[in-house]
């Protein structure tokens, strides 16, 4: 048996365990080259992927470039304000074009000057004038499949998957009350951290971590006991969190009459699959979204920003800034403890324990990983429960 079959066989028995005697996905899932190169296959190459909110796309030219399964992508607001996604490769070379973010009236190669319009035609060629058989006509980037769901982008390379909303829509019902499409995203920024991306993703799921690795942030505010962690659905997980928030942005704005009763104190915690990461307060909201950079270390998108009612708040730039510089002190703390696992995991001696109550998203994270990576029909490792 190769080291990646044997790691797919231990998967599969501790997802099959009912979540009454869950354990922690096992070390070899984290670790190995094999079943990273697993994952980009049957994952990141066919998954829609989520690049950050379109309300940080606001011009015709405002543009974002990602890498997607080692396909260069860049997402941009067209000439008719409308959202695409392209190839990030030039069409005669194939150097990659554009990096970061930032605005173009257009799309120059830096390599030979090859110039592309938002549309994604070459406008121009130097030199090539002259060449037999060259058309300006025939040259367009390729369009890569993008959509938009509340507000956030998402793309893919899979051009059979289903839409975004179509996996989505119970989570839409869900959390209607927020209007989260309304929010407006007020920094976005990329890092990368020493450790492997289900790591980071499952510290994100779970707040059974908060008091002890939050302690000095988040953590005194959050009254474990009084916590919701519903079984997930086949595209995320999710759970509740019911406090009164360290940051006034926290609960409900005064001008907020969209929500009521608790929902003014309630924040809820998503895990879209296979790797948007959203906290969604009454007042603001904060996200992660993840890939691969090997083994050992995760590309990471963070952004976050104000729900409407604080944006028009003539306090709202105050607020960003003590939302940025919290968000700044939790990641801090994250990052202590998500690179402490993944040197954990490296252990001859790792092996993993039981998980609390309080990780259900993760034990319907391991059913995720198992169906995409394994070829499990999720409802025979459901039905084991």
């Amino acid at each position: 048996m190769t080291p990646l079959a044997a790691t797919l066989a231990d998967l599969v028995r501790t997802a099959e365990r009912p979540f009454e005697d869950a354990r922690a996905m096992p070390p070899g899932v984290y670790t190995g080259e094999d079943f990273l190169a697993r994952e980009l296959e049957m994952i990141f190459s066919k998954e829609w992927a989520c690049i950050g909110r379109s309300s940080s796309l606001k011009e015709p030219g405002d543009y974002v470039a990602y890498e997607l399964a080692g396909q260069p992508i860049v997402v941009l607001r067209d000439g008719e304000r409308k959202l695409k996604a392209f190839s990030n490769v030039c069409l005669h070379r194939m150097s990659t074009l554009l990096e970061g973010s930032g605005n173009r009236r257009s799309i120059v190669c830096r390599y030979h000057g090859w110039t592309y319009n938002l549309d994604g035609s070459l406008r121009g060629a130097p030199f090539m004038k002259p060449t037999t058989g060259f058309c300006r006509e025939n040259y367009r980037l390729p369009a890569i499949r993008c959509e938009e769901w509340l507000g956030w982008i998402y793309v893919t390379l899979n051009a059979q998957a289903p839409a975004v909303c179509e996996a989505l829509r119970p989570l839409e019902n869900m959390i209607a009350q927020y209007g989260m499409e309304n929010y407006i995203e007020c920094f976005r920024e990329t890092h990368v951290w020493d450790t492997n991306w289900k790591v980071l993703a499952e510290n994100f799921m779970e707040s059974y971590h908060l008091p002890v690795c939050h302690a000095a942030t988040v953590g005194p505010y959050s009254k474990l006991e009084e916590m919701e962690c519903p079984p997930g659905y086949a595209a995320f997980n999710y759970h509740w969190i019911t406090k009164e928030a360290s940051l006034a942005i926290g609960n409900a704005h005064p001008a907020n009459t969209r929500l009521e009763g608790k929902w003014r104190k309630t924040t809820a915690l998503l895990a879209l699959y296979p790797s948007h990461l959203i906290t969604l307060t009454p007042g603001y909201f904060w996200y992660l979204s993840l890939h691969p950079k090997g083994v050992g270390q995760v590309h990471m998108v963070y952004g976050g920003g104000l729900s409407p009612e604080f944006i028009d708040d003539p306090k709202a730039q105050e607020y960003v800034a003590a939302l940025k510089k919290l968000l700044d002190e939790v990641n801090v703390e994250d990052r202590q403890c998500t690179e402490r696992v993944f040197r954990g995991l490296n252990s001859q001696k790792a092996k993993p324990g039981h998980l609390s109550y309080l990780e259900r998203p993760i034990y319907d994270f391991m059913q995720y990983i198992a169906e995409r990576t394994a070829g499990v029909a999720r409802t025979s490792l459901l039905a084991a429960e």
